[in-house]
């Protein structure tokens, strides 16, 4: 039997980005488990603040020249790559001009969140998906960190359910407290809809708030990571209700954990770890 295939999909990981506690789990966790045995990739947007200099990020020609649409529109997706030499792991960075050069994450220089978040989130998404695909590397299974990660789950079961790249993937989501108050508008789910999906079944997202976007990846998760002590109850309430495995929250961040949760996400043996 080969080694089970971890996928690491993150709007932030230290080095390269440190905005909140997600960076230090997604530095640190990976690590573990390949030093553990499995094989891992890790995949994040390439924003503007990320200097490719210091950090030796290079394109990936090979992977390049895909366009993603979102709202009729083809935009263009670059792959890069960086390598952390002290854990012997590459990380692959999705890149567009108009969505990702920014001296700025999420807001502004006057702390306002920008308008087109809900079109930058869609485009990491589908975007990530497409370029596992490229690779040709079929994961067992997929690790969303971040709010913008959250409608990875959804596509997954719809559009992407019969994808010999993800079929046998399960897919597992982790909970962090609420890292903005805005909505990502109106128009998100609607955007959001690719090939093969109804609107239906972007409803539990519905208005684009940080906790629906949590609830929607929920529903469409096999497993719960709660990975903060910050969580609100009314999410808290709804991973109990969904009955989904749950890793509770460790403030050690045991990885001993982390390893047996993936184990048994990987051989179908679901239970709650406390």
């Amino acid at each position: 039997m080969g080694k089970t295939k971890l996928l690491f999909i993150t709007h932030e990981m230290s080095p390269f980005l440190e905005l909140t506690k997600i960076s230090k789990i997604t530095r640190t966790l990976p690590q573990a488990m390949q030093e553990k045995g499995f094989e891992i990739r890790i995949l994040m947007p390439r924003f503007g603040n990320i200097n490719e200099r210091r950090n030796r990020l290079h394109e990936v020609i090979r992977l390049s020249g895909m366009n993603i649409i979102i709202d009729e529109t083809d935009n263009p997706l670059i792959i890069k790559v960086a390598s952390i030499p002290a854990a012997r792991m590459q990380v692959y960075f999705l890149d567009n001009e108009d969505y990702f050069h920014r001296k700025y994450v999420f807001n502004d220089n006057k702390g306002k969140f920008y308008a087109d978040n809900d079109e930058r989130a869609i485009f990491f998404c589908k975007g990530a998906l497409e370029t596992v695909k490229k690779l040709g590397w079929a994961p067992d299974v997929v690790h969303c960190h971040g709010w913008m990660s959250s409608l990875i789950p959804a596509y997954l079961k719809t559009s992407y359910k019969d994808d010999p790249t993800f079929k046998e993937a399960k897919i597992v989501y982790s909970l962090y407290n609420q890292s903005f108050d805005n909505s990502l508008g109106a128009d998100f789910t609607k955007k959001a809809l690719m090939k093969g999906m109804e609107s239906k079944d972007l409803e539990s997202y519905n208005d684009g708030t940080h906790t629906s976007l949590n609830i929607g990846a929920i529903d469409y998760s096999d497993a719960v990571v709660i990975a903060d002590d910050t969580i609100s109850e009314e999410v808290l309430n709804y991973v109990k209700k969904s009955e989904k495995p749950v890793l509770e929250y460790d403030s050690t961040l045991d990885l001993e954990n982390y390893y047996n949760f993936y184990q048994e996400i990987a051989s179908d043996v679901l239970i709650s770890v406390a």
